[in-house]
């Protein structure tokens, strides 16, 4: 059988623990077939257990259709029936009737999460409905992700001893090291992992060779430019910044770290009162975004998102302070704008990206992924290659893949399946990307990945460095002498050799020891996962919601309380106070590019004082428009004072489910719904 699958050595040897019903997690590089692996035992599952049922979960949704059309299709859809699932298909309202009737599912991993918290029967599914269940990118599963929280309910069960949990089969390139520098530390991490899948780590020890050569690794190069001798437009924007600090109280500038980096982004972003000082930190956040993209990309792209921000507050001037901070961008910005377009102050990380990009492009048929660290930034590099001249004389077709969402620079699911697809064929052979291909993209033809002006961990590295398939490819960094980019990229070289040590430790261990260490992990997570419900619990009852004020982040305005809100599918948060539209006005229409069960989008909305964007209106069920709204535009006031939720779950009171009958009564007193 293992010829019908083409498996070489290796992939033969990493799957022996899955054949013999054994919980395991395959660790094979970027590119050694892990998938098709499991694909191998998903088939010898599936001919050899009674009433099997296999569930494959990924991270990415466009790892749905890849897995799908590419792998699993090909090899069992004759003989069984596949269902591929991703958050833009209708059929996850009916998930528990569609496991009922296949053979095999493939979904994202909060696909299956919703359907196990779920009541209704058609949407509702156990564990236990599943013989096998196959985890994808698997080092995802600690902490708070989707992964562990599927698997933390598995070990809950295992633990209690509660029978017909499936066989987990977990696929990495990489567990990582947690960050740890130390190896017990690292083995620490390793083992708490395969306590997590509750599996044993698998990879090969008899065809490192085979494997070696099936998966050539990337020729890598630093391509190191010398710091900006020069830098008149970040100058004078950091002497604007100053006057700002000067207009502010002395104790609070003093507290603000180096400008122009994400650190001072940090300290100003949750400054929250008095007022006058909040106006001028939200002011100072987008100079200092400024300063990080005149770092990354052009001058112009610096200006223009800065140009853009005063000329929509022009009109919404609340008071001195806004007329301070106006008045110093109108005085300075005819000289910005002439220090942006002075070429020679350019930022010289963009010619030496320019020389690699040549380099790949100018005598062969390349593709290539350019990593960026920011949605903004990929649509700046993406704006400068499509207005540069000599890339585009080597016919460099450029696109964009950034992360889901409705935002102004987020994608639409179809979006990014659409991008994907036109790289694959060839119509795009460039990829200017977010972290969101990192992960499992396979482009058997891409011979360059260019990592820009990025820090990240040693799994990313490897991930991203695993997206250059090709022979003679070439892993290339572009960073700043002397800058923490490549400080960065040479400890996770260390971490991913540490990383192998920490492997092959645990592989060492007897099995006794290693179910001993497991057993015990799993009793600590599960302990810790229980108190952290608990305390979860206690936070949300720590207010009353009329206790709760939210003002808009622009302009500090009280817009409404916690009573006014109400949550709908767990997720939207709703104002269903009829007095509340008078706060906002709406914009253009919302598309997501899927449709839903319940709801769809409305239009955008935003404040009506200062035109902050406060997320958008969706109709519910037909019958009512309500205002959903984004927790980053607002600020809470409690009765401990100002904080700034980054989420919802994050709020410390409780907001209660929507009620249609209730809630509609009370925002249409009239309607007699109860008749």
């Amino acid at each position: 059988m293992a010829m019908d699958f083409g498996l070489r050595p290796y992939q033969e040897e990493v799957v022996q623990a899955a054949l013999r019903g054994e919980n395991s997690i395959i660790w094979l590089p970027t590119g050694g077939g892990k998938t098709r692996a499991a694909v191998y035992v998903t088939q010898n599952h599936l001919e050899t257990t009674a009433n099997a049922k296999v569930i494959v979960l990924v991270n990415k949704v466009h790892l749905v259709d890849q897995h799908f059309a590419k792998e699993f299709k090909p090899y069992l859809e004759r003989r069984y029936k596949i269902t591929a699932i991703s958050g833009d298909s209708n059929e996850k309202d009916f998930f528990g009737r569609l496991v009922k009737a296949s053979d095999l599912v493939i979904c994202t991993a909060q696909i299956l999460e919703n359907a196990l918290i779920n009541t209704e029967e058609e949407k509702h599914v156990e564990l236990t409905d599943f013989t096998l269940l196959v985890i994808d990118e698997c080092h995802h599963t600690q902490k708070e992700s989707v992964y562990n929280k599927i698997m933390g309910r598995y070990v809950e069960k295992k633990l209690r001893k509660e029978g017909n949990l499936p066989q987990i089969l977990g696929l990495t390139a990489s567990p990582g090291t947690g960050g740890n520098r130390k190896l017990d530390k690292a083995v620490e991490h390793v083992l708490q992992i395969c306590a997590n899948l509750d599996s044993v780590i698998v990879s090969t020890k008899n065809f490192t060779p085979v494997l070696q050569k099936v998966v050539p690794r990337p020729k890598k190069q630093y391509d190191i430019v010398e710091r900006r001798a020069l830098d008149p437009f970040g100058d004078h924007l950091k002497s604007m910044m100053s006057m700002i600090h000067e207009f502010m109280p002395s104790t609070v500038s003093r507290s603000l770290r180096e400008m122009g980096t994400q650190e001072y982004e940090a300290d100003v972003l949750y400054i929250l009162n008095p007022l006058l000082i909040a106006q001028c930190a939200l002011h100072l956040r987008q100079y200092n975004d400024a300063l990080l993209i005149n770092d990354t990309v052009r001058m112009v792209d610096a200006f223009r998102g800065l140009d853009e921000f005063y000329s929509s507050k022009k009109t919404k001037l609340l008071d001195g302070t806004d007329i301070f901070l106006q008045g110093l961008f109108d005085e300075n910005r005819m000289e910005l704008k002439l220090l942006a377009m002075n070429a020679c102050y350019e930022n010289p990380k963009l010619a030496r990206l320019q020389r690699t990009l040549l380099d790949e492009f100018s005598d062969k048929k390349s593709r290539g992924i350019l990593f960026s660290k920011t949605r903004r930034g990929t649509h700046c590099l993406h704006d400068w290659v499509n207005s540069n001249p000599a890339l585009l004389k080597v016919n460099i077709r450029a696109g964009i893949l950034t992360g889901g969402g409705t935002g102004a620079n987020h994608m639409t699911q179809n979006e990014q399946k659409e991008t994907i697809k036109r790289f694959r064929t060839g119509i795009l052979n460039l990829l200017i990307s977010t972290s969101v291909a990192e992960e499992g993209l396979d482009i058997p033809e891409c011979n360059l990945v260019v990592r820009y002006g990025l820090l990240t961990n040693e799994i990313a590295q490897q991930q991203a460095s695993g997206r250059a398939r090709a022979l003679n490819s070439v892993y290339s960094v572009v960073a700043e002498e002397g800058g923490r980019e490549i400080r960065r990229e040479l400890t996770n070289e260390y971490l991913e050799s540490l990383t192998a040590k920490a492997i092959e430790q645990v592989q060492q261990m007897s099995p006794r020891e290693f179910r001993h260490k497991i057993s015990e992990l799993q009793q600590i997570a599960v302990l810790i996962r229980i108190q952290g419900e608990r305390k979860k619990d206690e936070r949300k009852q720590r207010y009353n919601p009329a206790q709760a004020q939210f003002q808009c982040r622009g302009c500090f305005l009280p817009v409404c309380s916690g009573e006014d809100l109400r949550k709908i599918e767990n997720t939207h948060h709703v104002n269903i106070n009829p007095e509340f539209v008078r706060h906002y006005r709406t914009g253009g229409q919302v598309f997501v590019g899927r449709n839903f069960e319940d709801w769809e989008p409305g239009r955008v909305i935003n404040c009506n004082k200062c035109g902050k964007d406060w997320g958008m209106e969706i109709r519910y069920r037909n019958v009512v428009i309500l205002p959903c709204l984004k927790i980053k535009s607002f600020s809470l006031k409690t009765p401990e004072g100002k904080s700034t939720p980054k989420q919802w779950k994050d709020v410390e009171f409780q907001v209660k489910e929507f009620d249609f009958l209730e809630d509609m009564s009370s925002r249409f007193p009239d309607l007699n719904l109860n008749d």
